[in-house]
């Protein structure tokens, strides 16, 4: 025999208001920032290259996915976006997001010792031996010969306007000096 539509009631429990308490309600608009949000990350994992790849920590499916929209171009592309956006919803993106801002983060102190070294070298070019004594307490292990032929050449290849060979060869030993 079918229930009452009164006899309803009784099967519905008596701690239904406590129940809509603890219901967090999000707004539609907040889905869709946090689902474009999520996309935004899948394009920078799709703009890494290989290398800078495999210091993310992804799940094998996500990685493939990755790896194809890196292959596939125009409309496709973008579906592939979407659909990666769609997978990371489903992970736990914390990791992935630590490890993309620590592969930015270094990268910004690159391009930073980058600058410096260039400055570096832009001074010795230009000043000599003043300039040689600076890297000389800054790099100790610098071989100053070296430093003093390498300076001499770039000075003369730039007052003959030739090309900077010897200029690019004071940066790389800068760079190894700053490596070591």
């Amino acid at each position: 025999m079918a229930k009452q539509p009164e006899e309803w009631l009784d099967d519905v429990p008596d701690n239904h208001e406590e129940e809509d308490d603890e219901i967090i309600w999000v707004s539609k608009s907040e889905i869709k920032r946090d689902a474009e949000e999520l996309k935004r990350l899948g394009a920078e994992l799709v703009e890494l290259g290989k290398n800078a790849l495999d210091k993310i920590p992804l799940d094998e499916e996500l990685r493939n996915a990755i790896e194809l929209a890196q292959r596939i171009k125009k409309e496709g592309r973008r579906r592939q976006l979407q659909l990666i956006g769609k997978m990371l919803r489903s992970r736990d993106e914390d990791p992935i997001r630590q490890a993309l801002d620590k592969l930015k983060n270094r990268h910004n102190q690159q391009v930073a010792l980058f600058h410096k070294l260039e400055a570096l070298r832009d001074r010795l070019i230009e000043k000599g031996d003043d300039a040689l004594a600076e890297v000389m307490g800054l790099y100790p292990d610098a071989d100053r010969q070296q430093l003093r032929s390498l300076v001499r050449n770039a000075q003369k290849e730039k007052a003959a306007n030739k090309p900077p060979k010897s200029s690019r060869l004071i940066f790389q030993y800068l760079r190894e000096l700053a490596e070591a």
